[in-house]
């Protein structure tokens, strides 16, 4: 068995990235690539986590509505996308994209400052004091910041598919509230909507923010699956960086200590914010 052996890390890469946060050639080194893929899934994980936050909160709370309708909604929403795997959303909203959105010279256009395309979601930029808005050509629509459908498909897939896991927590969370507190805030005076936000949401936080650890933990590791769809992220270009170098064991040890480093930084933020939200609880 050959030892191990990281001095390929200096070697040029032979390849670059389709999207990058720096600018990356054939020529640049394993090192670079690599980091490279670390920042692609850091930039899809973290707005995702977002997303699927403000979503989980509101679908969470529509399945505890008067409304019958708005509460068959949120119920059949999270049936639906938890017992999908998520591999099977991704690839179904990537093939969405490439399949029903229009060409670049007939792209959906919101008032010529976004651009959505078969290429991508095109966006303005804020450059010298000024809005650079994308320009519309006939094969593409340049830009600075581009999306592209790779990167939409994944953040709308890991978006869509934690946020029914959030919902549920959310849910569990707001009925685990004793009764006696909602009763208690009525007869002070509060309305039912200061009630859910000044007694209910502080009090279920309690209990949500544990639950919420292991799912955005499971949201950082589920990025890997942009592989799936050519999502140039960390697992992606481990793979290329293997077949190219030929160090197979290697390459794997970085992916997995680069994952374990994410996982332990995401466990103390939110061990962090756990400590915070049950600060002076009994």
């Amino acid at each position: 068995m050959n030892d191990l052996k990281f001095s390929f890390l200096n070697d040029p890469a032979g390849f670059s990235l389709s999207e990058s946060f720096f600018a990356l050639t054939a020529q640049s080194q394993y090192t670079e690539v690599i980091i490279a893929g670390l920042i692609n899934t850091l930039k899809v994980a973290i707005p995702s986590l977002v997303l699927c936050s403000l979503l989980g909160l509101l679908i969470g709370l529509g399945r505890l509505s008067h409304a019958a309708s708005w509460r068959w909604l949120c119920n059949a929403y999270v049936g639906l996308v938890r017992n999908v795997p998520m591999l099977l959303q991704l690839l179904a909203i990537y093939f969405a994209i490439t399949r029903f959105l229009p060409i670049a010279s007939e792209a959906w256009s919101w008032n010529g400052w976004v651009f959505l395309s078969k290429s991508g979601l095109a966006l303005p930029t804020w450059a010298a004091g000024e809005w650079v808005l994308p320009q519309q050509g006939r094969f593409a629509v340049e830009a600075t910041w581009v999306l592209s459908p790779e990167y939409l498909a994944v953040l709308l897939a890991l978006s869509i598919y934690t946020s029914a896991f959030v919902a549920e927590i959310v849910r569990a969370g707001v009925q685990s509230v004793p009764q006696g507190l909602v009763q208690a805030s009525w007869a002070l005076g509060l309305n039912k909507q200061q009630t859910r936000r000044e007694v209910v949401l502080p009090v279920a936080l309690r209990l949500i923010v544990p639950a919420l650890s292991n799912q955005y933990l499971n949201l950082l590791k589920n990025a890997s699956l942009g592989v799936a769809v050519g999502y140039p992220e960390l697992v992606s270009v481990s793979n290329t960086a293997m077949n190219q170098s030929g160090r197979v064991i290697e390459c794997v040890l970085i992916v997995m200590v680069l994952y374990a480093a994410l996982s332990l930084l995401t466990a103390w933020v939110m061990n962090q914010m756990n400590q915070r939200v049950n600060r002076g609880a009994l």
